[in-house]
């Protein structure tokens, strides 16, 4: 996955690199985690970068066995931060709960839904 976008009148250029999404149990709910590195592969230091996930495929109603999300804006464990990412360098990153699945029957989520994405939201060229 790789990002060039514009903030400020510089582009950078910043790629998604050895990403997972992982099922962790929640009590008695199921979580979507992800986990990655980001790279900074353009010639300008940036800050602020936020990272999140999102399924594109669950539902936005809650509805037992099957994957569903919130609509609520994004909170601070469903994103990561990078304050500062200097050109050339890289940092790992990790967020939690894009998706909740609740069981039914003790039902157990066996695979993870397709349409699970990385996504940068934004960030700051650094002075």
């Amino acid at each position: 996955m790789c990002l060039s976008g514009c903030s400020g009148s510089k582009e950078a250029d910043l790629d998604i690199l050895d990403y997972e999404f992982f099922i962790q149990k929640d009590n008695n709910d199921y979580v979507i985690n992800a986990k990655g590195t980001i790279v900074n592969t353009g010639d300008r230091d940036v800050k602020n970068v936020e990272i999140t996930g999102y399924c594109k495929e669950c539902s936005s109603s809650i509805v037992g066995n099957q994957w569903f999300v919130s609509d609520y804006e994004k909170m601070d464990h469903q994103k990561a931060i990078i304050s500062h990412l200097p050109s050339g360098s890289s940092r790992s990153f990790e967020f939690s709960e894009i998706a909740y699945f609740s069981p039914r029957m003790d039902k157990v989520p066996e695979d993870l839904p397709e349409s699970l994405e990385i996504s940068i939201e934004s960030y700051e060229n650094a002075k």
